[in-house]
């Protein structure tokens, strides 16, 4: 499974797809953040919001990147389960490359700044928050990223209508927490717990809630993968 997870990550370089996202997701945070600092955990909150349909894309370009016939071979020769796994881990390991891109960007333009007021969270406090931020989108994103493959749609113009319907309904409905909350990841509501000192129960449940929907996702994904192949 490492060799073939090497082998995704390498090919999905080496052909050129891995820089538009990464291009992409830097222009868009280096305008989020150029206009102006803000504590650590509210510019980071916005910036996993931000980064979410650009690793969801990130994802789906580098499973894409694979031939049907090779990734056929690929299922014969490692199995079901390690065919699909090696994928899903090489998706997660871009992404966190590209996240790590994004939590170092803002300080390159001074979008990020410490503590000003009594009740402000510490610096470290405000950096670690925004790094579970960022890993919440990124279950959720490779999970997105996962579905909207050609693997699974079986078209480009099929895979482009989940990939934004996807990033569109995450977002738009995250915006109304009555509107099935549990229906999408909880990017909106992490963002906002951000502009405060969410505490421990609120860190706990919205993890929960986006570790949920990231594996039903991925259960959904791996049965319409069995279903195709």
């Amino acid at each position: 499974m490492t060799a073939l997870t090497r082998m995704r990550l390498a090919a999905f370089v080496r052909t050129g797809r891995a820089y538009a996202p990464l291009i992409a997701g830097l222009v868009v945070l280096g305008v989020l953040h150029g206009g102006g600092a803000a504590q650590a955990a509210e510019a980071y909150g916005v910036s996993a919001v931000v980064l979410f349909p650009v690793l969801a894309w990130q994802t789906k370009l580098l499973l894409d990147a694979e031939p049907d016939l090779q990734r056929r071979l690929a299922l014969v020769a490692a199995g079901p389960g390690r065919e699909l796994a090696a994928g899903l881990l090489a998706g997660a390991l871009a992404g966190a490359a590209t996240v790590v891109i994004g939590l170092l960007s803002p300080w390159l333009v001074g979008g990020i700044t410490g503590p000003r007021e009594p009740g402000d969270l510490p610096l470290g406090e405000g950096i670690a928050l925004g790094v579970w931020a960022h890993l919440l989108a990124l279950a959720a994103a490779v999970a997105l990223g996962a579905l909207a493959s050609r693997a699974v749609t079986g078209s480009p113009r099929h895979g482009l209508v989940v990939l934004v319907g996807g990033a569109v309904a995450a977002l738009a409905f995250g915006m109304k927490a009555s509107v099935a909350p549990w229906a999408v990841p909880p990017l909106m509501s992490t963002a906002r717990a951000l502009t405060g000192a969410p505490g421990a129960g609120t860190v706990a449940m919205l993890t929960l809630h986006a570790l949920a929907w990231a594996v039903l996702a991925l259960a959904g994904y791996a049965r319409l993968r069995r279903a195709r192949r």
